[in-house]
């Protein structure tokens, strides 16, 4: 797999490369060693999946604050998703900067988002599924979100001609 930096600092970019013969295709989605060797250093608790029917479907945005922060690795197993991160570090140079990426069953491309980040993602396809692994457990208290159309963030969030589905709780976050 290629790890590759971004100009966030932590926030990673993983490329598999496919093994290809005539019954298909094996590729290494995970690999501790190689995570440490690219400089992440963080231990997997938990992994989730969520189905999102949909496309137009949002999530986010959001995090855990300290001292549940949490690290995540997130990747599209089916269908496609516009994933999106921003940086709530406050002594980061890029702190309330965003990072988008597209996520696909095609491109097999992984984000990993070191603590302290919003994380947050727009289905661009019916059926879009996500599969993610995170370091730390879901802690309601420590669960906090910003709203995906905040202005002082300013998203370029897809434009798929149809109705955004978001949950309640989504809706209602504050803006900054």
């Amino acid at each position: 797999m290629k790890i590759l930096d971004t100009l966030f600092q932590g926030l990673k970019v993983i490329e598999m490369e496919p093994h290809m013969d005539n019954r298909g295709s094996f590729a290494r989605a995970y690999c501790e060693e190689e995570f440490k060797e690219a400089g992440i250093d963080c231990h997997f608790v938990q992994d989730n999946i969520s189905y999102n029917y949909k496309k137009n479907t949002i999530r986010g945005m959001h995090w855990q604050q300290e001292p549940y922060g949490e690290d995540k690795l997130i990747r599209c197993i089916s269908g496609a998703v516009y994933d999106v991160v921003v940086d709530m570090r406050s002594g980061s140079k890029t702190y309330l900067k965003w990072y988008g990426l597209e996520l696909t069953e095609e491109n097999q491309k992984a984000l990993f988002i070191p603590k302290g980040f919003a994380h947050g993602y727009q289905a661009l396809e019916e059926n879009s599924t996500v599969y993610y692994k995170v370091s730390q457990n879901y802690h309601p208290e420590s669960a906090v979100g910003i709203r995906h159309d905040d202005r002082k963030i300013n998203i370029n969030w897809r434009d798929l001609g149809c109705e955004k589905i978001m949950s309640e709780q989504d809706k209602k976050w504050e803006l900054l």
